[in-house]
């Protein structure tokens, strides 16, 4: 370790009046444990394990994820919100706001009981932030939005999503870079954070520390969005300003290195910071955000220097939140439309640092009341004692605006009515500004949930463990209730020559959503009449009118066995998807696979008895319909995974357990290039393409037109084959032919802080 890394904790001792950085000042003694507040920081960290990309490591409990855009230039890190891409902006704000909860508050993490899963996600996340550090530039997204938000659907099914879409996989999972201030100046604030939560306890620190330091020079030397904004990234987290981050940073890294010139880029800064409207008052009003860190590099700065006209302006802040932001019944502060609770919940942990460092020793019983009321309304001490966090409390949101988590297989929002997997830990929007809220998927508003949603609330969590005696669920996470994944429907149409079955083999998959190759099903029949007449079993005519998976392309057809005896005159046919591609749940047209089959009485003559037949017992009871048979058995690999055999014979177990892929072993370069300080050499094609973006990206909207929000919310709705318009956006069909029209998510949306 460099000596001056070293030398960290005595330089900070001397310049910090206040006394140790990680402060544990009491909580309101009135309602310390008014909530579990271990339980809540073990869910919201298992939200963020449900938003991992790329090869899932060994620690990750989210049952039904699985490896995902395992062919991305930089693997890793955090899908935004209900989409997939990744936005480095709000990544980079939430890691670092994680970061600080731990680097403030390590004695509540450890309390909870979650230290070992803290530090996992943080350093899951921050490993990919260093990956994308490419030494004289910085990949700043994998993913493009505008494409991506086109389609509804599980994120490891991702491209062929896209391809059923008619989009090109390549193009919707694209990488862009660059050296714009903003968005590396908070990738370069989260590594220098994270570096000082865990540079005494993860071998991946002084790695962090040494990117931080890169990136954050790159920052500084462009000073400039213009690239950033012009991308994709700007039709969804557009940059209003970079000098906040830049502030923000050189303040985390003066606390890493201890070094002064930190400090000094810091002051450089400040004169660019933002103004009250029609003043030179540095700025107090709104919130710390993805978008604006500046209230975050305030309090910093007041802390590294013991500045006092510093600290005036943190409680200047905090006096705006108490004193002049709205608040519901119940105490919540509302600030605006989107995301209520992620201002809130920032700002009650902002409100607690300043408390337990460069306000202690003062009255801040206010400030305690506050951050204690904006966590607990969140948690569900509120007038209808709603919980705003997904599986935690009695009365909780089950249909959050989230992808995978929803599990559609027909590329709807609507399909199914209730989401098929509990995101826990997961905080939505919030309540409307009458307090007022409906747990509805496609009010992105109210119920979306997104990285940069559950970052401040968990590091509000981390202090607020300081105090309490509550603890984690033993029991979290418990194996969800599965419903049928695989299944065959089938309509029987029977004459005396014979027998039409209709067959539609469905996947609905979503423990993981996958593809399985190798399924097949069987019908059985009884073939004394056939034999009796003299014919053998072979002599049955087979006939196939139409094979589905013959449309698709690459696509293997469905195999058809020959008549096999199973025992005595009970015979089978088997069809076999040896192409598991034949039933994918990403559209309404690819979900089942149809095949149309005859059986004609041998010769085509008068005898076929489809009574006795064993398979026909429900298909006969519902003429002309389709049915779920377990006289219809379905298996996999051969092996019986659902049904029951004429002989009784059922699977195993009674309920199919798919098992989760294992995680992919392979590394890429990114993966592993920071852990050893390498430099990626500069190389031509990246100019190319760096070239081809700033000519070809669509730098679609201005800034009064985006609203500069969490991106992730696609509304899908049925509009007659029409292209509609919502909020002057034009809207695309999902795929050719389907019903539902996917609505960029964001891309279009009023801008809610257009007057900073």
């Amino acid at each position: 370790m460099n000596k001056r890394h070293r030398l960290t904790g005595l330089l900070l001792a001397v310049c910090l009046s206040t006394g140790a950085v990680s402060g544990t000042g009491a909580l309101p003694a009135a309602a310390a444990d008014t909530q579990n507040y271990a339980e809540a920081l073990q869910k919201s960290l298992y939200f963020y394990e449900c938003q991992q990309a790329g090869p899932l490591p060994s620690w990750n409990r989210v049952e039904w994820r699985a490896d995902s855009t395992l062919s991305d230039e930089v693997t890793g890190g955090w899908y935004d919100a209900g989409d997939h891409v990744k936005f480095n902006l709000p990544m980079a704000y939430s890691a670092s706001m994680l970061a600080w909860g731990l680097y403030q508050y390590p004695d509540g993490v450890e309390r909870s009981g979650q230290m070992e899963t803290y530090m996992n996600n943080l350093t899951f996340v921050l490993d990919y932030l260093a990956a994308c550090d490419e030494g004289d530039t910085v990949v700043y997204q994998v993913g493009s939005g505008q494409m991506d938000h086109t389609w509804w659907g599980p994120v490891e099914l991702l491209e062929y999503g896209m391809k059923d879409n008619g989009a090109d996989y390549d193009k919707a999972r694209a990488v862009l870079r660059g050296t714009d201030s903003a968005v590396c100046g908070e990738m370069a604030a989260a590594l220098a954070a994270g570096y000082c939560a865990l540079k005494d306890k993860s071998a991946n620190a002084d790695s962090y520390l040494s990117h931080a330091e890169n990136i954050f020079a790159l920052a500084d030397k462009t000073r400039s969005d213009d690239t950033y904004n012009n991308s994709d990234a700007g039709g969804f987290y557009r940059s209003s300003h970079f000098y906040d981050e830049l502030f923000y940073a050189a303040n985390w890294l003066y606390i890493a290195t201890g070094e002064k010139s930190y400090l000094d880029k810091a002051a450089s800064y400040i004169p660019n910071l933002g103004k009250e409207l029609g003043s030179d008052e540095l700025k107090y009003s709104w919130g710390m955000c993805w978008d604006d860190v500046m209230q975050g590099g305030v309090l910093l700065y007041a802390i590294n220097t013991g500045d006092s006209f510093y600290t005036s302006r943190v409680k200047k802040h905090l006096d705006y939140w108490t004193d002049s932001v709205k608040e519901l019944d119940g105490g919540l502060r509302w600030l605006t439309t989107w995301g209520c609770l992620r201002y809130a919940n920032t700002a009650g942990f902002l409100a607690s640092v300043a408390c337990d460092t460069v306000l202690k020793g003062t009255d801040t019983k206010k400030y305690q009341e506050f951050y204690q009321e904006q966590i607990d309304y969140s948690l569900g001490d509120n007038p209808d004692h709603q919980s705003f966090v997904v599986g935690y409390g009695e009365n909780s949101p089950k249909n959050p605006h989230h992808r995978t988590a929803h599990a559609s297989w027909k590329n709807a929002l609507d399909t199914p009515e209730t989401n098929r997997h509990i995101l826990y830990g997961a905080l939505v929007g919030g309540p409307n500004e009458d307090g007022t809220y409906t747990d509805d998927r496609q009010n992105y508003i109210n119920n979306e949930v997104a990285c940069d949603y559950n970052a401040g609330f968990t590091a509000l969590l981390c202090k607020m463990n300081t105090a309490s005696d509550s603890k984690p669920d033993p029991n979290f996470p418990e194996p969800e209730q599965r419903d049928q994944e695989f299944y065959v429907e089938t309509k029987l149409k029977s004459s005396d020559s014979g027998v039409t079955l209709s067959f539609k083999f469905t996947n609905h998959s979503a423990w993981p959503a996958r593809i399985e190759d190798n399924m097949s099903y069987r019908y059985y029949m009884d073939l004394s009449e056939v034999i009796s007449a003299g014919y053998q079993p072979s002599d049955v005519a087979v006939r196939v009118d139409r094979d589905q998976a013959k449309m698709y392309d690459d696509c293997k057809p469905a195999e058809i066995s020959p008549i096999t005896q199973y025992q005595g005159n009970i015979y089978y046919i088997e069809i076999t998807y040896p192409d598991g591609r034949a039933a994918m749940p990403i559209s309404e047209g690819q979900h089942q696979c149809e095949l149309l089959l005859a059986l004609v009485f041998p010769d085509y003559q008068s005898g076929w008895d489809a009574s006795n037949d064993y398979s026909n017992a429900d298909l006969l009871k519902n003429a002309g319909e389709y049915v779920i048979s377990d006289r219809i058995p379905l298996y996999q690999n051969g092996v019986l995974y659902s049904g029951i055999e004429p002989d009784g014979t059922k699977p195993s177990t009674t309920t199919a357990v798919a098992t989760k892929p294992a995680p992919s072993t392979t590394a890429s370069w990114h993966l592993w290039r920071h852990r050893f300080n390498i430099r990626k050499p500069r190389r031509c094609e990246h100019r190319r393409q760096r070239q081809a973006e700033r000519s070809g990206a669509a730098g679609a909207l201005s800034a009064g037109q985006c609203r500069a929000e969490p991106a992730g919310c696609c509304q899908c709705r049925p509009e007659s084959g029409r292209q509609g318009k919502r909020h002057g956006s034009r809207c695309a069909a999902a795929n050719a032919g389907a019903r539902l029209i996917a609505k960029f998510e964001n891309s279009l949306r009023k801008r809610e802080r257009s007057f900073l």
